[in-house]
């Protein structure tokens, strides 16, 4: 179940990517996975393969790929904490790039490489996705509501901001169903921000669920850093195989 690294062709160049896939078999349903800032890495790689072990066709593409291949910052530095500054200094450019435009764009190429794989099922796909990932993933259902049935979006930050084009507030062209899995120590979403996305949710009649993972803090699926709880990664799992058997398997 080890990925294979693959080139996706973008409208704006290049990208790499992950590509998991079960070991025989098929056609199994696609899913794409959205990294977290720190980017593609062997964490990443190892959360592919867990989806696709369980049936899925999985491509995890570098969001950040106009800046470059991977590792775009020193690995190293993840399982210390007084150095999360020093790399937010060199993500904070790339992450500003992944404009709703960029991921809009970005997403359909994602979608069309991972259609064209033989053993990828027909219909739409679904995203699961991490940090900034789980942003990002919400803008992306957003821009192609035909094409993607569901997002599970954990430990997402700025979903709701204010400014005019905040995640929370396109929901409205969301026709497939959404899971958040948020952290409680988060100050990147908030018990009041989490309170005005489920409102807009409310609001647009989205099928949703939203849940907050007590004692966990950003970031808590990510093995190689220090915000890592197992227990809410156990609970994430769960969580995102519930919303993908349910969708692509009834």
């Amino acid at each position: 179940m080890q990925p294979t690294n693959v080139d996706v062709p973008t409208a704006d160049g290049t990208a790499e990517a992950y590509l998991a896939r079960p070991d025989s078999g098929g056609p199994f349903p696609g899913v794409l996975l959205f990294m977290d800032a720190f980017g593609l890495r062997p964490r990443l790689a190892e959360m592919a393969a867990t989806i696709a072990a369980r049936g899925y066709v999985v491509l995890a593409p570098n969001l950040f790929h106009r800046s470059g291949r991977s590792p775009l910052v020193d690995l190293s530095a993840l399982a210390d904490d007084s150095r999360r500054g020093e790399l937010f200094e060199r993500l904070g450019p790339m992450m500003a790039a992944l404009t709703p435009d960029a991921v809009a764009r970005d997403t359909a190429a994602y979608l069309d490489f991972l259609a064209a794989q033989p053993d990828v099922a027909p219909g739409p796909a679904a995203i699961t996705g991490y940090c900034m990932g789980g942003t990002n993933a919400l803008r992306a259902i957003e821009a192609h509501p035909d094409r993607i049935a569901a997002v599970a979006a954990f430990h997402a930050g700025r979903v709701v901001t204010d400014a005019p084009d905040s995640p929370h507030l396109g929901v409205g062209a969301v026709t497939g169903e959404l899971y958040f899995g948020h952290a409680d120590q988060d100050a990147s979403m908030t018990a009041e921000q989490i309170e005005t996305l489920e409102k807009a949710l409310d609001a647009a009649g989205v099928t949703y669920r939203s849940e907050v993972y007590p004692g966990a803090r950003h970031g808590y699926t990510q093995a190689d850093t220090p915000m890592y709880d197992a227990r809410a990664t156990d609970r994430h799992w769960a969580a995102l195989f519930d919303l993908l058997d349910r969708t692509f398997r009834g």
